[in-house]
């Protein structure tokens, strides 16, 4: 994750989930992701696929419209990457998995930038395959945003958060020197 939003959601979440594969959807604060709210949505599931239940102004301006009430596919003009994204959100559902996308977008004016979208499963009234929490950032605001919107993103990395693991973590030497000196990533299944 390079994003500080998609940072401090994803650790957040993980805080809330503890040894759950994911927390309840009534325990999200938006207080504590306050640094991050601009960037943060919630999907909820719904027959025609995932639809955004809350968007946050940055999101929101990126497309320059507001997302709430519609399908999260319809980001993606492109109907077969239409159908690859409510394939990612069911999986996010289906295996109670995270999952971290790096995406390439191009906006009206021809501008590119690179975005990192979250997607981690939330629960709600005890219920899964209910909401998804999600959060998608810029790693540094365009200068652009609110004068030219995005028209098309493709996914050019994907890495899923499989259950039971943790978010990277550095382990530190016993001895007197505190330097890093090794990081573990989250991989596969176990």
């Amino acid at each position: 994750m390079k994003n500080p939003s998609t940072r401090l959601v994803f650790n957040y979440w993980d805080t809330l989930r503890g040894e759950r594969s994911a927390p309840e959807r009534g325990e999200i604060e938006p207080g504590a992701l306050r640094h991050a709210l601009a960037d943060t949505f919630v999907l909820e599931n719904e027959p025609i696929g995932p639809v955004f239940r809350l968007a946050g102004t940055r999101l929101c301006a990126l497309f320059g419209r507001e997302q709430r009430g519609r399908a999260f596919a319809a980001l993606w003009p492109d109907v077969e990457a239409q159908g690859e994204m409510r394939r990612l959100v069911q999986t996010v559902m289906d295996e109670s998995a995270g999952a971290v996308a790096g995406l390439a977008a191009e906006t009206i004016g021809g501008a590119t930038v690179h975005l990192e979208l979250l997607l981690l499963p939330l629960r709600y009234r005890g219920r899964t395959h209910a909401r998804v929490l999600g959060a998608l950032s810029p790693a540094v605001t365009p200068e652009w945003l609110g004068l030219d919107t995005l028209d098309s993103m493709r996914m050019i990395s994907l890495r899923m958060i499989w259950p039971g693991t943790q978010a990277p973590r550095q382990i530190e030497s016993t001895t007197a020197e505190k330097r890093p000196k090794l990081m573990l990533l989250p991989g596969g299944r176990a």
